[in-house]
């Protein structure tokens, strides 16, 4: 079986040459990043779904998110958590149940962690930290990752706290969501958070493929049991480009950044199975680290 030493080597050696950074938790805005097109061979995408359609989700109230307790650490303060944004979503219960932003919780997130804390000189903290989109003490995260967005179905005043957590100088990580339907979700709630907001394509010369790893391709990263023996790597037939997208604030800077059509989560939570391909697993936690360092530093 591969071990986390395995992984890590083959990291290391793509890191060479790397200056490890310090990083400080804070909300701040660096230079202006510059927008890019919507690049010309992007799926075609459906439009968002009416608010109408969109109130058909639930019959009655919406779920109520049953929230684990973040494990405690009583020798010091940390200076970055790893942060997974718990939301309301409908239809979906994840892997693990308890609603869609819990798949791959919480393996995914210290796996993570014990990479991100090998590489860099960041004092992290090793487990995981989930936290609802309401609670005040969102603002103290400076990082924030969902995933299986496709489902996502926020409600009054979590749509107001993610709009003030983004317009506050937080960065939000958008991860595993597949295809023009599940876009089409992820595209409506997005306009009722940052309503007017552009969502724009990310190029590879954009400072965030090359903050810490130098990423000369956009890799399609599968779930576990794809991309081997004859199976592909895209879930859905509308779903075989991976894009990553991004939207801007005023001032430019890059606020929001969307994996899509691709799993970085499923790569971190199974680099040390050995029938998970260590080529999209390495790929995935430079891209991870990639974007950590971005988004604490800009």
């Amino acid at each position: 079986m591969r071990s986390f030493p395995t992984l890590l080597a083959v990291a290391a050696v793509a890191a060479s040459g790397a200056t490890f950074v310090h990083l400080a938790p804070r909300f701040t805005t660096g230079p202006s990043d510059v927008r890019t097109p919507v690049a010309a061979d992007a799926p075609d995408l459906a439009s968002a779904p009416s608010p109408a359609e969109s109130a058909t989700r639930f019959f009655g109230s919406p779920p109520v998110i049953e929230l684990p307790q973040t494990p405690q650490d009583p020798d010091r303060i940390r200076e970055f958590f790893f942060t997974r944004a718990a939301y309301t979503s409908y239809g979906g219960f994840g892997r693990r149940g308890g609603g869609s932003w819990r798949t791959d919780f919480p393996e995914a997130d210290r796996h993570f962690m014990v990479v991100l804390k090998r590489l860099t000189n960041l004092d992290g903290y090793d487990d995981y930290n989930a936290i609802t989109l309401t609670d005040p003490a969102l603002r103290r995260y400076p990082f924030l990752y969902a995933l299986e967005v496709g489902r996502m179905s926020l409600t009054g005043p979590e749509i107001q706290g993610l709009r003030d957590y983004l317009e506050a100088g937080g960065f939000l990580v958008i991860d595993d969501f597949w295809g023009g339907q599940e876009w089409q979700n992820f595209e409506y709630e997005m306009a009722r958070v940052l309503p007017g907001r552009e969502i724009v394509d990310l190029t590879l010369d954009h400072p965030l493929f090359s903050t810490f790893y130098d990423i000369e391709e956009v890799r399609q990263t599968p779930a576990i049991g794809r991309g081997v023996n004859g199976v592909p790597t895209w879930e859905r037939p509308d779903a075989q480009v991976p894009l990553v997208r991004g939207i801007y604030d005023d001032e430019g800077r890059l606020m929001v950044v969307i994996n899509f059509n691709t799993d970085l989560g499923d790569a971190w939570e199974h680099a040390e199975n050995p029938f998970y391909p260590l080529e999209y697993s390495t790929y995935a936690y430079q891209v991870g680290v990639n974007m950590v360092v971005y988004g604490m530093s800009h």
